[in-house]
């Protein structure tokens, strides 16, 4: 098959979706690559070191759209690039549809068949291909918390693990998943008073003994959820319902209880965000302010640091794509977890939260892969 990777467009994109290391092992399984020039310079891959790793090097996007059977990217296609995906052709990428219609009238015109990260699932019940994102999400977002709660960038002035004789930030953390515990275990590290929000008992339970009692856990409640978030220096966002439309949690109303110059950091704005008041911001200007409040809603956070993001992406997503190289349709077909990523295919929405969202007729999976 031959496997094409374009360069990112999106906004301080700097991520790659596939690594020479990575294009060294879909040649090893006899597969043509083709990258975009200048691909992988985010990640410090110049075209040389992907040229070592077998790969052949093109002029433009356009080309590798043209010549490639499989489609490998990071984020979701952007207008200029989802034109020019076609039928029969296979898209491996990061999608979220159900908070995006534009997106996905672009690709279901495109007849291609588009495999979504983020709904590929594994063994344990796990989505092992958001998993690293969420990851390195979860850190930055405090991070980003941290920095925004710095007066000069409009927030309260607090230094987030205080000093001797002086309280340290108070970070509440909504939902307990990847995003949710890696937030944690650093604003832990940097010495905050941390709070974990969430509605399963059995992962409140497994994250005190994670944590040794050093963050407090707290059922889920909307007393509960008013009551942290109107205490919280720094509030992440941090809840996943997998394909669907992240649920509006925090409502405009209750930023009025909230801490002037308080931080939102919405993790979960890939999906729509969590906070009612959010909307999708890019690193070239990630916040903004509604009712005094700091609203951080960085859709690309990872691209930040795109060396760690990139290469820990690739060692999630190589075992999948080179499923999908070697066998197309017929991976899809045998393999649950892939089956669990088809979230489009020949025009029709083969994922239930994505049709729900949006409103389309769920197609029914088995039939879509016999007719294929």
């Amino acid at each position: 098959m031959r496997v094409g990777c374009p360069k990112e467009i999106k906004n301080h994109e700097y991520r790659v979706g596939l690594t020479p290391g990575a294009v060294r092992e879909y040649v090893a399984h006899g597969h043509e690559v083709i990258i975009e020039t200048k691909a992988g310079m985010g990640i410090d891959a110049d075209d040389a070191s992907y040229q070592a790793a077998g790969a052949k090097i093109v002029a433009s996007a356009k080309e590798v759209f043209e010549r490639s059977d499989m489609i490998v990217k990071v984020k979701e296609p952007q207008p200029s690039e989802w034109v020019q995906l076609r039928e029969g052709q296979l898209l491996y990428t990061y999608l979220h549809l159900a908070p995006d219609p534009e997106q996905t009238k672009g690709l279901l015109a495109s007849g291609c068949t588009a495999v979504a990260y983020e709904t590929v699932t594994d063994d344990r019940g796990g989505l092992p291909l958001l998993a690293p994102m969420s990851e390195v999400a979860g850190r930055l977002a405090i991070q980003a918390g941290a920095a925004s709660l710095q007066k000069a960038n409009g927030g309260r002035g607090i230094l987030l693990g205080g000093v001797p004789g002086v309280l340290p930030a108070k970070i509440t953390v909504i939902g307990g998943g990847v995003v949710g515990l890696n937030s944690a275990k650093m604003a832990v590290g940097l010495g905050a008073d941390v709070t974990i929000l969430d509605r399963s008992l059995p992962r409140l339970r497994q994250l005190d003994d994670i944590f040794n009692g050093r963050v407090h856990t707290r059922y889920s409640t909307i007393e509960a959820l008013e009551e942290e978030v109107f205490s919280a220096d720094v509030v992440v966002g941090a809840v996943l319902i997998p394909g669907a439309a992240a649920p509006k949690l925090v409502t405009r109303e209750m930023l009025s209880g909230m801490k002037k110059g308080s931080v939102i950091v919405d993790v979960a704005i890939d999906q729509g965000g969590c906070f009612e008041t959010s909307h999708a911001t890019t690193h070239a200007d990630p916040t903004f302010e509604v009712d005094g409040v700091i609203h951080y809603c960085v859709a690309n956070m990872p691209g930040a640091v795109p060396i760690t993001s990139a290469h820990a992406l690739n060692n999630a997503t190589l075992q999948y794509g080179l499923m999908l190289a070697d066998r197309g349709l017929q991976a899809i077909a045998e393999d649950r977890h892939l089956r669990a990523g088809l979230n489009v295919h020949k025009g029709r929405i083969t994922s239930r939260p994505v049709a729900e969202a949006l409103g389309y007729e769920l197609a029914d999976m088995e039939q879509v892969l016999k007719v294929a």
